[in-house]
């Protein structure tokens, strides 16, 4: 039985007790549908060999030997990841277009007793609503811009105006980079497609009656671009700037990259790569700095000579947006919570001066 999705913001409502994706681990790596748990029918060998004798050997072969691999493997979920379910399961499944692979799967669910669906036009479907969201059409959300130069708090203040219970689009989170120089995560960024399902399907779950807080950014994070409609509406959008003093900044500057003040290695390596724009003699001294481990003092240094200027000049663009200020004499852990209620006045201020 196939299921329509018209809006990204139905799929949490229908009821599925799982969402199935029968593709192969590649296509479910490179982007999925939330929540999506990844039980291929082929894997990644498997759908190469497969294709390959379809097109240039045999159909009716490649056929007969699809249908023996996926009957196999779907055995084997049967057997393990779904052994446990039970007679009232309803799961969602889908493929790339909702063709063979999830319409076998659920078939054969359905056989057995399980109320499975299929996702109709399977992935692609879903990937329309993306794009149509992201691309096509004007966001339904009203944005604030919470801006601030480098070591301000900024992502600290977001994520405390989250559990205040406002609205809160972390870019940089789901981007899985702090969106500068120093800013690249542990972990790999997710692909284009993921960072994008991600935006839209947060979107999706807020009220758009009610104002969304983003963090300033360029219209890249890291290697991903920020969505055409997303960005339209970030540029447009009124601005409340947190302020604080350099040192201030600088102290808090372990917090925010604790990874670098970690591995003092990296650290020194991602600093040399400035030598262009700064010279050798200022590198060097940022990188003894680093190597007797005043990280406050090189982040002074960077924060003064490299961050501020650039940010000033990035900004300016957006002065005419800026509605509202904080400043915050420290950046410490009870400074910010006291600063959360204060800062989220004034974002729901500029908002509906917006």
């Amino acid at each position: 039985m196939p299921y329509t999705l018209t809006t990204l913001s139905d799929l949490p409502s229908a009821g599925f007790d799982d969402v199935i994706d029968a593709r192969s681990p590649a296509e479910f790596a490179e982007d999925h549908l939330p929540g999506a748990v990844s039980l291929p029918v082929l894997s990644n060998e498997e759908r190469a060999d497969v294709g390959t004798m379809y097109v240039q050997v045999d159909r009716f072969g490649a056929r007969r030997l699809g249908a023996a691999l996926v009957l196999r493997n779907i055995s084997d979920h049967l057997e393990m990841t779904l052994a446990d379910k039970p007679g009232g399961w309803r799961p969602l499944i889908y493929c790339w277009r909702g063709g063979q692979r999830s319409g076998t799967f659920g078939w054969l669910l359905r056989e057995i007793g399980w109320r499975a669906e299929t996702l109709e036009g399977g992935y692609q479907s879903f990937r329309r609503l993306v794009v149509s969201d992201l691309y096509e059409q004007p966001l339904a959300h009203r944005f604030v811009v919470l801006a601030g130069m480098t070591c301000t708090a900024k992502t600290a203040l977001l994520h405390r105006l989250q559990a205040a219970g406002m609205q809160v689009l972390d870019l940089e989170g789901l981007a899985r980079h702090r969106g500068s120089v120093f800013g690249g995560w542990a972990d790999p960024q997710p692909g284009q497609k993921a960072f994008e399902t991600a935006i839209a399907t947060t979107l999706a779950g807020f009220d758009p009656a009610r104002p969304v807080v983003v963090e300033a950014e360029s219209s890249k994070v890291g290697d991903l671009i920020v969505p055409p409609s997303v960005w339209k509406a970030m540029c447009a959008a009124p601005r409340v700037e947190v302020s604080a003093p350099l040192a201030a900044r600088a102290a808090f500057f372990p917090a925010a990259y604790p990874d670098l003040v970690g591995n003092p290695g990296v650290f020194s390596d991602i600093v040399g790569r400035l030598r262009r724009l700064h010279g050798a003699e200022q590198i060097a001294a940022w990188q003894a700095q680093i190597a007797g481990g005043d990280f406050e003092g090189v982040a002074a240094g960077l924060i003064a000579a490299h961050y501020d200027p650039r940010y000033a000049k990035s900004q300016a663009r957006f002065a005419h947006n800026l509605v509202g200020q904080l400043h915050l004499d420290q950046l410490d852990p009870a400074a910010l919570d006291a600063a959360t209620a204060p800062l989220a006045e004034k974002l729901q201020a500029a908002a509906t001066a917006g």
